[in-house]
């Protein structure tokens, strides 16, 4: 099969790109030093990949993500790194993971989600603490009293996290490198109070520049984005959405590529005719992208290239990743990790 036989809009990935950036990391991060986010790609096949790279602990964003690896065979140790306070689908991953023999730890920050976790029988837990992004985390002086509150839950603490995510797009990199010192400071300060032998941070942006933290949890270095590409990072990109141009003019072209096949959070994504010019992006809507490329003028039918510039919702707009080498069409892998 060629990739122009693939119906549009369509998720692809380059495999032996992909197997570029994963060979990179696994020498960068081999191992448990690093737990790969499959939040990221949402697919149990591609973390079957980096599992086969020697990185056999993975960090989950959802405990649909956790059920899901757990019954793939890839549950020797996940970590649900949000907080979750609905006792039933904990309680339901939880069993998932008995059911399959997995293991997990679940990120907890207050006592609302300690009593959560306990309530649902998760055994693991590992106190979460805000480094610097305004999200999830306890202050750094609040993760004794977290993890003691555990524990009297007859809950394992196996130490913190905490994620540095508004320092991954610091494009100095010396800045990026201070700024990160500075959050791991604060991290190291609440694992001197809750103890335990892990501690997990980072992300595809920062990854090289731990150098005390025992687990680095990056994803999106697998696919890559076009947001990432602004750091000169050793990955390349490795996945986009292959579209159909369905109109055209003299003066633009609109292909099927829309918001409902693409995120833009990060802004819109590049266009290139398969094999030819790229093109400057005007809008996207609901199911389409209007361009107008570079050179010459695109004709109805013609396929596009069009690269995301955030990958991990773009992933979770889409079913299926083809993978292909080049225009060859390898092989089909479910996005099985996607939803709650």
């Amino acid at each position: 099969m060629d990739l122009h036989d693939v119906p549009t809009p369509a998720l692809v990935v380059d495999h032996e790109l992909l197997s570029r950036n994963l060979e990179a990391m696994a020498a960068a991060r081999p191992g448990a030093t690093l737990r790969p986010h499959v939040k990221a790609h949402k697919c149990t096949a591609l973390a079957a990949a980096q599992a086969a790279h020697g990185h056999t602990t993975f960090t989950c964003a959802t405990p649909r993500e956790v059920a899901g690896m757990a019954a793939a065979g890839l549950g020797a140790d996940l970590l649900l790194a949000n907080e979750v306070l609905d006792v039933r689908r904990l309680r339901d991953m939880v069993a998932a993971c008995h059911e399959h023999g997995a293991q997990v730890t679940v990120a907890v920050d207050s006592a609302e989600t300690v009593d959560a976790a306990a309530s649902a029988g998760v055994a693991n837990v590992l106190v979460d603490v805000n480094v610097g992004l305004p999200r999830c985390g306890c202050p750094p002086e609040h993760a004794g009293r977290i993890a003691d509150l555990a524990r009297r839950s007859a809950m394992t603490v196996r130490g913190v996290m905490g994620y540095e995510g508004h320092l991954m797009m610091v494009l100095d990199r010396a800045e990026r490198q201070a700024k990160v010192d500075e959050a791991m400071d604060r991290l190291f300060a609440a694992h001197a109070a809750v103890g335990g032998d892990l501690v997990s941070a980072g992300g595809t942006g920062t990854y090289d520049l731990h150098h005390r933290v025992g687990e680095v949890q990056a994803g999106s270095y697998a696919l890559m984005d076009t947001d990432y590409a602004r750091l000169g990072l050793p990955f390349v990109q490795a996945c986009w959405v292959i579209g159909t141009v369905v109109s055209a003019t003299p003066k633009y072209a609109v292909a099927d590529v829309g918001l409902k096949a693409m995120a833009t959070d990060h802004g819109n994504p590049t266009v290139e005719l398969l094999d030819g010019p790229g093109a400057d992006v005007w809008f996207l809507s609901d199911e389409h992208v209007t361009f107008t490329p570079h050179t010459g003028i695109a004709e109805v039918g013609q396929r596009v290239r069009v690269t995301p510039s955030h990958i991990d919702p773009t992933i979770a707009k889409h079913e299926t990743i083809w993978v292909v080498n080049g225009h060859e069409v390898l092989d089909r892998w479910p996005v099985d990790l996607r939803g709650w």
